[in-house]
């Protein structure tokens, strides 16, 4: 188990992750939530940094009942773009965080995933699977095996 002190985001991280842009339409963002069960995406602009978050809550939030409307017309709510739904305050971790650390963040923020990011770039996403098979690779005596 002392393994797991030495583990780090690179060690578990799911590397060059998926992402859409801002303009991606909730429905094909929920396509990939589907097809990938993700737990969330990154949003990148042009140039590839990451300038959001969508997660499965952000698109159930676009169909809260509201005053103007009982029921949002499902269609129209899918051809809108991610950018109005998403998440900009994003918390993010890098590669050469400790696991240990990852796993506190995780539990303390409720999330599911964090993107990772090596300076401006979006390097990958760290998900609760991944701190689990980390765990798991620990005990069973694995030796953490990322160059940081």
């Amino acid at each position: 188990m002392y393994e797991f002190l030495d583990y780090r985001v690179a060690d578990v991280m799911t590397a060059a992750p998926i992402t859409v842009r801002p303009g991606t339409t909730l429905g094909e963002a929920e396509a990939l939530f589907q097809e990938h069960d993700f737990n969330g995406l990154p949003v990148v602009n042009d140039s590839g940094a990451l300038c959001g978050f969508l997660t499965k809550l952000d698109l159930l939030k676009a169909f809260r009942f509201t005053d103007e409307s009982l029921f949002p017309p499902y269609e129209e709510l899918m051809a809108q773009p991610v950018e109005g739904f998403m998440s900009r305050d994003v918390a993010t971790v890098t590669p050469r965080a400790p696991l240990t650390r990852v796993l506190q963040k995780m539990i303390d923020a409720q999330v599911k995933s964090f993107p990772v990011l090596d300076g401006e770039a979006l390097v990958g996403i760290v998900a609760r699977e991944d701190v689990l098979d980390g765990l798991r690779r620990a005990v069973s005596g694995e030796k953490a095996s990322s160059p940081y």
